[in-house]
């Protein structure tokens, strides 16, 4: 995993959250950040603007962890980079 992913989603979570980012850690879950489901909602739509990324709305739920965000994450960077250019850009 990339530290400079694991990173932005901290600060992420952290900011989103309002708490110490050193405290979100990649071996987190939420139910230790006591981050419920709304809070979660709120945590994916920063995540899709801090990384451009759309998530599918039928994988959010499974996300339940630090380390399982910058794992779809990076998935989803993955194959943005690989996507062919939109015409005309």
């Amino acid at each position: 995993m990339s530290p400079q992913v694991i990173e932005r989603v901290a600060l992420v979570i952290a900011n989103t959250q309002h708490i110490p980012s050193e405290s979100v850690t990649i071996d987190k879950t939420f139910e230790e950040l006591k981050i419920d489901s709304l809070d979660g909602m709120n945590i994916l739509f920063a995540i899709e603007s801090e990384f451009d990324v759309s998530i599918p709305d039928d994988r959010a739920p499974a996300i339940r962890s630090v380390r399982e965000m910058v794992e779809g994450i990076e998935t989803l960077l993955a194959a943005k980079s690989h996507a062919p250019a939109a015409p005309g850009t």
